[in-house]
């Protein structure tokens, strides 16, 4: 018999950033306590700040009655001179058994000591306090609290415990609370907790009791809010979805409300300001025809109706820090703009200061600009090693700032304005607030060539310094964020088709650092190229096995496979050339001589060849006539011996098959692939 199951865990105000990243496992880790108490059935789960909340709508009310199997030692070991040995009896306590009611059963051909027994199953209602304890000890927050006496830990204390089974109201002590049919209401409506009479009392009074439960509710209510708070004031509101998730999680009864502040404030970049609303106190920002205007709206979690009050105590707190933002940003605008103060802050103990970084990345700036000097002299003129060297040396001067200090997620932004400031040419303003880019998986990409190449330069000597020190990333553990710099170069070649040897390119520039693999970098970057592709991870390994030192020329490879692979043939085909690399191993030989042929396949299959290795043809297309030559490779096969007895024919022969085999391997090295 199945029944409704209603769970409600009160705690104290759920701090939104590790909850959310708790959420996604949540379901799950409450599925494999149901698994283990074999009360496995379907159930949603609901959240506020104040409460997680988990409904069966059948519930089992009792456990299914199981069988416990349980196999000991083999016959010859259990028995020892006719009489039980010690592994024997052990194994009869173990069951708790007597010695006379040890048996044997075979079990794959072994005779085995055997010992089955019935579990009844065990009412549901005296299992889930040590279910509810066991998922909430399962929950992983990063950091837990400790209350009363000391004795629990969770990421907040817990106030209550709500379970009902039907209409019964089960009853249990988990972290010094007891259970009861009682429930703490939005605490604009009060402090203590109220009754609920039933589950079907519990959802529909819970608006009474001021609280949303459904997330996707508050969500959509927020959302409803801010389309007529745009409608009525003709503003757009910046809408931030990471920002909305917080929101939505840190209240029960959501209600978005427009503020505003000083128009003077304006002054201050509007990133300082958005990032002051967003990060301090989670208001959204707002604009008007595209330009950030002097509001904000702040989603409250009251329900009073005097919101003009809560307004009011919003823009007090928000103009107190956009007063701190504007002295500090007139106190930079008044102070030099240059990477001397650079000198004083340590980068790291092992590479020296920041100015010093500077100047390591400047010099790989400008042997990049050796590479792509025309691109450079077209967009930013003859003059682009001086404006290398002012954005380089730039860069990072916003470090020493007052608003970088107060706001470090501003790096590089707030140097551009302070470039700007200060009569530095676009090029390099533009250069400097795009340095970090791009820095995500949907992060925006340098502009233009000048600032991609600024940008670039940055991240690989953040890679080449950092591997010479020996800071690699292990693991999971990446502190110095070298995947997403790695990431950041592969997407940089890509957007801006800078096409160059990178091991070649690195084992130059490692010459200045402490002497380390460069190899093992070139792997590293490399190996992001796995993350950039869906395909089966043989086709990437393929490519990468043929060493090419351009990533450019990696990634062209990688696609041209992929889609050569896709096709219908390409399985029933593959076999052909699967051989040809068997042939090959370790070892390829060349030096293919005419004269030694001896069969009309041989022949035919050079003559083929050499029209297909004259052609200059990009990857997919040299691909699609190489794998065209398996009618002519089979011919081969079935019409000679490779390893003829003689040497030279021998030779010849695995000399033709290696220049095939090397003329695959400027695209991929095929025996890599597998299907």
């Amino acid at each position: 018999m199945n029944k409704e199951l209603l769970i409600e865990i009160g705690v104290e105000e759920l701090p939104a950033i590790p909850f959310l990243k708790e959420l996604p496992n949540i379901r799950s880790k409450w599925q494999a306590v149901l698994d283990e108490y074999r009360l496995a059935s379907e159930f949603e789960f609901y959240f506020t700040p104040r409460r997680l909340v988990l409904f069966h709508k059948n519930f089992a009310l009792k456990q299914p009655d199981s069988v416990v199997q349980m196999i000991g030692a083999p016959k010859h070991v259990a028995i020892k001179d006719g009489a039980f040995s010690p592994a024997a009896l052990s194994f009869a306590k173990k069951c708790g058994i007597a010695e006379s009611e040890l048996k044997f059963k075979e079990i794959d051909g072994k005779e085995v000591l055997y010992y089955e027994q019935e579990v009844i199953g065990n009412d549901s209602k005296n299992l889930l306090g040590d279910m509810v304890e066991k998922f909430l000890l399962s929950l992983s927050f990063g950091k837990s609290m400790r209350w009363g006496r000391g004795e629990f830990e969770f990421i907040r204390p817990i106030r209550s415990f709500l379970c009902l089974l039907g209409d019964e109201s089960v009853s249990f002590t988990k972290f010094g609370i007891a259970s009861e049919a009682r429930s703490y209401p939005h605490r604009d409506i009060g402090y203590e907790k109220v009754g609920v009479a039933s589950i079907s009392e519990y959802f529909s009074g819970a608006k009474a009791r001021g609280i949303v439960l459904d997330a996707n509710e508050r969500r959509v209510k927020i959302l409803e809010q801010f389309k007529a708070i745009e409608a009525q004031n003709g503003v757009e509101i910046g809408l931030d979805e990471d920002l909305l998730d917080e929101v939505v999680a840190i209240t029960e009864a959501p209600n978005a409300l427009l503020g505003g502040f000083e128009a003077e404030f304006l002054e201050v970049p509007s990133e300082v300001i958005i990032t002051s609303m967003k990060e301090n106190q989670r208001y959204f920002p707002v604009f008007k025809n595209g330009k950030l205007s002097n509001h904000f709206v702040v989603v409250s979690n009251s329900l009073s109706t005097d919101s003009a009050l809560i307004v009011q105590g919003n823009e007090k707190v928000l103009r107190a820090r956009l007063s701190d933002a504007m002295f500090f940003w007139q106190s930079d605008l008044k102070a030099e703009f240059s990477p001397e103060k650079l000198k004083n802050v340590t980068y790291l103990k092992e590479l020296g200061n920041t100015y010093e970084k500077c100047e390591r990345e400047l010099k790989v700036a400008l042997a990049l600009s050796e590479k792509f000097a025309d691109k450079l002299r077209s967009e930013v003129g003859s003059e682009y090693k001086e404006l290398l060297t002012r954005a380089v040396m730039l860069s990072k001067a916003d470090l020493t700032s007052g608003m970088v200090y107060e706001f470090t997620e501003l790096q590089g932004v707030m140097g551009s304005y302070y470039a700007r400031a200060k009569g530095e040419s676009e090029a390099v303003v533009r250069a400097i607030g795009e340095q970090y880019l791009p820095n995500g998986e949907a992060s925006a990409m340098p502009s233009t060539t000048f600032s991609a190449l600024v940008a670039l330069a940055i991240k690989l000597e953040t890679l080449v310094g950092l591997f010479s020190v020996g800071k690699i990333p292990t693991g999971n553990k990446d502190p110095y964020a070298l995947r997403r710099a790695a990431n950041g170069v592969i997407k940089i070649l890509q957007d801006n088709e800078f096409s160059f040897d990178m091991s070649e390119f690195l084992s130059d520039i490692a010459k200045g650092y402490t002497k380390f693999d460069v190899g093992a970098l070139v792997g590293f970057i490399n190996e992001r190229l796995y993350t950039f592709f869906e395909s089966n991870p043989s086709i990437i390994k393929a490519c990468l096995s043929s060493a090419k030192g351009d990533l450019l020329a990696q990634i062209s490879a990688i696609k041209a496979l992929e889609k050569v692979c896709a096709s219908e043939s390409f399985r029933e085909n593959f076999s052909t050339f699967k051989r040809l690399a068997n042939i090959i191993k370790d070892e390829i030989k060349t030096g293919v001589d005419e004269s030694l042929f001896e069969a009309e396949a041989e022949r035919n299959l050079y003559a083929k060849f050499k029209e297909v290795a004259e052609r200059e043809l990009g990857d997919e297309d040299k691909l699609n006539t190489l794998f065209a030559l398996k009618g002519a490779i089979d011919g081969f096969f079935d019409a000679v011996m490779i390893n003829a007895e003689d040497a030279k024919i021998r030779h010849n022969r695995q000399a033709l098959v290696g220049e095939i085999y090397s003329e695959f391997l400027k695209i991929a090295d095929i025996k890599e692939i597998s299907l």
